[in-house]
């Protein structure tokens, strides 16, 4: 236990100065919250915009007034965290290590713009289902469980999963999916969720997956099903052929998020992750204005 509450104040001392840099840039302005409440009656000012005005104060008082309004935040922002097999792999950092630094930076984000943060882990099926809600308190608590989650099937079925996020959530969220997206297709789970909420995927990925290297004869083996097979690495058209299907699927993925409205942010296990997320708030603000 004392190691897992080390685990987590680690991720708060190392993401702090990221979040600090998303919180005062554009987190706010990219992730809107449910709506707009009335806040007050004001003297109209230059640059105020004519459709604020509020005609019947305005001819009592004979001088132009406009309607004050206020973002209502309560924004619930939830993450779909992949706990399967495959996601344990990685070269100097595992895929659901990366994937840890990740949700704690934008958890934290969330929680100072004092939004809501769930959590939802995930195999072959969504096996824990933590409901949002406000505070730091209750982030290092979900951070702290996400550190000491084990799956009990190491097997991915994003489509189900999926399916279980969409039945729970009966309210506008913003869902984070964080997985390799090493799965049967889960297309329309995916179209489903998106037809109520604002779903961003977060596909992170190893550069190791990407190419074999000529080692000779290797042995490989699948971490969620854990069969083997024996390849030779030597053979340049087996490279070829894998690097092939490797290319085809990533581009299988970015076509279905197309089609389904759904924001795609890739992340590397090596390196810093920063660089992807401002690239996406900056795209998102462009969609925006």
């Amino acid at each position: 236990m004392k190691e897992v509450l080390k685990e987590v104040k680690k991720l708060d001392i190392t993401t702090r100065e990221l979040v600090s840099g998303i919180v005062s840039g554009n987190y706010h302005s990219v992730f809107k919250g449910q709506g707009i409440e009335f806040s007050e009656i004001r003297e109209y000012m230059t640059g105020d915009d004519v459709r604020n005005i509020d005609w019947n104060v305005t001819a009592r008082m004979n001088k132009p007034f406009v309607k004050e309004f206020i973002e209502e935040r309560d924004l619930r922002v939830y993450f779909l965290m992949d706990f399967s097999g495959s996601f344990n792999f990685g070269n100097m950092v595992s895929k659901n290590r990366k994937a840890a630094l990740l949700v704690a930076s934008l958890m934290f984000s969330a929680t100072r713009n004092n939004d809501s943060v769930g959590v939802f882990f995930a195999s072959d099926r969504v096996e824990k289902y933590v409901s949002a809600r406000k505070g730091k308190k209750h982030a290092m608590s979900v951070l702290k469980e996400m550190l000491e989650f084990e799956a009990e099937n190491k097997g991915t079925n994003l489509n189900e999963a999926i399916y279980n996020v969409a039945g729970i959530l009966k309210r506008k969220s913003l869902v984070f999916i964080l997985s390799d997206f090493v799965s049967e297709d889960f297309g329309r789970a995916l179209r489903i969720l998106r037809g109520r909420h604002d779903v961003v995927a977060i596909k992170i990925s190893d550069d190791r997956e990407k190419e074999i290297v000529d080692v000779g004869l290797i042995e490989l083996e699948d971490e969620e099903t854990g069969e083997q097979i024996l390849v030779d690495t030597a053979d340049a058209g087996f490279r070829e052929r894998y690097e092939g299907i490797v290319l085809e699927h990533d581009e299988e993925l970015k076509r279905m998020f197309r089609k389904s409205g759904v924001d795609m942010i890739e992340i590397s296990t090596d390196g810093d992750f920063s660089k992807e997320l401002n690239a996406f708030f900056v795209r998102r603000m462009r969609r925006f204005r």
